[in-house]
């Protein structure tokens, strides 16, 4: 089963944990795990472009099957897997409605993280203004916290760990990475202690943050 699964990913991508999370609480350990270094383009290589045209991590495979879009690859696993490790949608109309409100609402908060984090590493020094980078820091520390609101329970969608906290805990987790106030955000930061030493992601952690201190980026958030 998991022997015939390999899966292409890079360390602390979001994307790439969520899958690895997945794959854990499915029970499906053994699968052919390959790292690649975004640094040296390893993810461009023929052996990604001819799994994913996108030259983009991660990249799956299940035998035949093909599929790269990390919350497609997540709920293939849920969907196929079913019978296997834990439970990650819940049959609860409620707490069903819930967990994809969650989980797609995670897109809105990647998305707000990244164009805040990343905007002088995309954005060329001459098309940059400090405006736009005010905005995009005060549209991220609106959405954060929105999420600090939603903390009324253990997990993101309820009493019970679902797959709304496979796909939205690795980009919490990169925003404390990043020096998010755990002060100012408690109930946040009492998520992420809750859930870093959940055996599914304590196996996962990505080994770069294993091997070098966080950032302060975010501090002043």
């Amino acid at each position: 089963m998991a022997k015939d699964m390999t899966l292409y990913w890079g360390s602390g991508s979001p994307p790439c944990w969520r899958v690895m999370i997945a794959l854990e609480e499915k029970n499906l350990q053994g699968y052919n795990s390959k790292l690649l270094s975004f640094e040296k383009g390893e993810h461009k290589s023929k052996e990604v472009m001819d799994v994913n045209c996108r030259g983009q991590l991660p990249a799956f495979k299940d035998g035949k099957i093909i599929v790269n879009e990390s919350y497609g690859i997540c709920l293939y696993l849920e969907d196929r897997y079913k019978s296997k490790g834990t439970k990650l949608i819940p049959d609860n109309p409620d707490e069903m409605a819930l967990m994809h409100q969650r989980m797609f609402e995670g897109l809105t908060l990647f998305q707000k993280m990244a164009q805040s984090l990343f905007y002088t590493r995309f954005v060329p020094e001459n098309e940059r203004h400090a405006s736009a980078e005010e905005r995009n820091r005060g549209e991220l520390r609106e959405e954060v916290q929105r999420w600090e609101n939603y903390m009324k329970c253990d997990y993101l969608a309820g009493k019970h760990f679902t797959m709304a906290d496979v796909i939205v805990f690795p980009v919490i987790a990169f925003l404390f990475r990043f020096g998010l106030c755990e002060e100012k955000y408690a109930k946040l930061a009492a998520y992420y202690k809750n859930l870093k030493d959940r055996p599914s992601i304590k196996s996962t952690w990505p080994p770069s943050w294993k091997d070098s201190p966080g950032m302060d980026t975010l501090k002043s958030l």
